[in-house]
């Protein structure tokens, strides 16, 4: 099949592997990119997986204030050294997290992180919700996967679309920057305040 430029530029950014083994990567991926970045790393060609094991301690804290001071982010960021933590690129990937969780509400930063006991009541939610409105038994495992997969990807920030641009995730920016800066790159935490929240309304008066 014909790879397309721009495939072959999405692949590049997001592994660092070279031109003609995206080329090779996206043929044998019948064009899907996720499928390519799986070969890639399974031939060992892709830049960011490697780096992936490498230590980070340096990086940088940094805050976003927004809507008003109604909402406030703390993010810890860690890269490999303090060069790279000083680089435009560096600070604008803290900036561009920074926003994003303060705009799009991340519980946890991967899957690994939800405890069980969360993903356990939702499931028995859906199960219920499935059967209460009359599904077949034999289908609800799969309506529940479905929906359980569905919950774990909107509050996990690696998951979540890039405010800035959903046609992409946390994830895949994440390794395109690595890729960029050359170094293992890691979001290591975050938090995430709003004004007065989980305090109930008061009613004096």
């Amino acid at each position: 099949m014909a790879v397309g430029a721009n495939e072959v530029k999405e692949l590049r950014a997001r592994t660092g592997a070279g031109i003609m083994d995206c080329k090779n990567a996206l043929k044998e991926a019948g064009g899907d990119i996720d499928k390519a970045i799986d070969f890639l790393r399974t031939k060992g060609l892709a830049k960011a997986a490697k780096k992936a094991g490498r230590i980070a301690s340096q990086g940088l804290v940094s805050s976003y204030i927004h809507a008003g001071g109604k909402i406030g982010v703390l993010v810890e960021i860690n890269c490999e050294t303090d060069f790279v933590a000083k680089t435009d690129d560096f600070k604008q990937f803290v900036k561009d997290i920074a926003m994003h969780v303060a705009a799009s509400s991340p519980q946890y930063i991967k899957r690994e992180d939800v405890p069980e006991a969360i993903a356990e009541k939702e499931k028995k939610i859906y199960e219920t919700q499935a059967r209460e409105s009359g599904k077949p038994e034999k289908i609800i495992d799969r309506i529940v996967s479905g929906k359980i997969d569905k919950f774990l990807s909107e509050i996990c920030l690696l998951e979540q679309p890039f405010i800035k641009d959903p046609d992409k995730t946390i994830q895949a920016l994440l390794q395109e920057t690595i890729a960029k800066l050359g170094e293992n790159i890691a979001i290591r935490r975050f938090v995430r305040y709003q004004l007065s929240e989980g305090l109930e309304e008061s009613s004096e008066g």
